[in-house]
């Protein structure tokens, strides 16, 4: 009984959405609460999930695989496919979170990407951010969890590691495969690599 009457449910609010313009190729595949607020322009692909207190503005894509819980969602943005945004996630008007992203009670500024497979937590970013592939917030030591605060034009290279509490400051620039445990000054470089070693002629184990 309770499995056909959450399925009802669904049903109205799949009827709801598509009646006040929200574009679903396949609306039996996506999930709202009761709860959900859309606004205009909205088009949500198949198998997503929106899950408890989530606000969805005006010209927003959601594409398919996508989970969405407690977030809010500005104006022209797009979502996924694989995303995850957990509770306490506010995306401003521009951002692009894409494929196999996950974030977590942060805020995204205005413009800023994180184009794909990240974890962002606890997390406070500006506009016109870019986060490179690979890049995580390291913000839990196994006891308290820490801030990160990352500011506007800076420009986070693939397979970064930013360990919390840290600040970056505007324009500064984070360079791949780098584990970065201090502050950034405005305009700078980080990177932190060991050099490069070459072995000339080198023979395997056999």
């Amino acid at each position: 009984m309770k499995q056909i009457y959450l399925k009802n449910i669904q049903s109205r609010l799949r009827n709801k959405f598509l009646k006040k313009g929200v574009k679903m190729i396949a609306p039996e595949t996506v999930f709202f609460s009761k709860n959900t607020k859309i606004g205009k322009n909205v088009t949500i692909e198949p198998y997503v999930v929106i899950a408890d207190k989530v606000t969805i503005g005006n010209n927003v894509k959601i594409l398919s695989f996508s989970h969405l819980e407690g977030v809010k969602i500005e104006n022209n943005i797009s979502i996924g496919p694989y995303a995850r945004l957990r509770p306490g996630t506010i995306l401003k008007s521009g951002t692009k979170v894409g494929n196999f992203v996950e974030v977590k009670k942060s805020v995204i500024g205005n413009n800023s990407k994180l184009n794909h497979l990240s974890y962002i937590g606890d997390s406070k970013i500006g506009k016109r951010v870019n986060i490179g592939a690979g890049t995580i917030t390291c913000n839990y030591d196994g006891i308290k969890k820490s801030k990160t605060i990352i500011n506007d034009d800076a420009f986070i290279g693939s397979n970064s590691s930013l360990v919390a509490p840290i600040r970056l400051e505007k324009r500064s620039v984070i360079g791949a495969g780098s584990v970065i445990t201090k502050k950034v000054s405005k305009k700078a470089l980080a990177l932190t690599r060991a050099e490069q070693i070459e072995i000339k002629n080198y023979k395997r184990k056999k």
